[in-house]
């Protein structure tokens, strides 16, 4: 398994970001994946999944967006209106949930 993430930044408080994650060494198609991310001195959140025949679940439906493409074995994540208490490394994860394999993250700074 491997998950690359990439399209964290520094962004300003009420902008928006598109975070792409690229696995490989595995049947994409037919997973589930996840986005979760760990703020400063605390635990892992979950964020979001998608599941194999698309539907979605999210933390927070006004400004989470989950999305895949087959095709790229590419998950995404968009987040719109972004808060300073959205600083946080974002991993993609295999699975639903938060506790299957997941990449080396990438780092999501909202300045405000």
């Amino acid at each position: 398994v491997q998950l690359v993430e990439s399209g964290g930044m520094l962004v300003y408080t009420g902008g928006s970001l598109r975070l792409s994650c690229v696995a490989s060494g595995f049947p994409f198609s037919s997973s589930d994946m996840a986005w979760v991310r760990q703020a400063p001195g605390k635990g892992l959140e979950w964020v979001a999944t998608i599941y194999s025949d698309g539907n979605f679940a999210r933390s927070d439906k006004g400004r989470f967006t989950i999305s895949r493409d087959n095709a790229k074995n590419t998950v995404y994540l968009q987040i719109d209106s972004l808060k300073p208490e959205d600083t946080a490394v974002y991993y993609c994860v295999k699975g639903p949930g938060t506790w299957g394999p997941r990449g080396q993250g990438t780092q999501v700074t909202v300045s405000s």
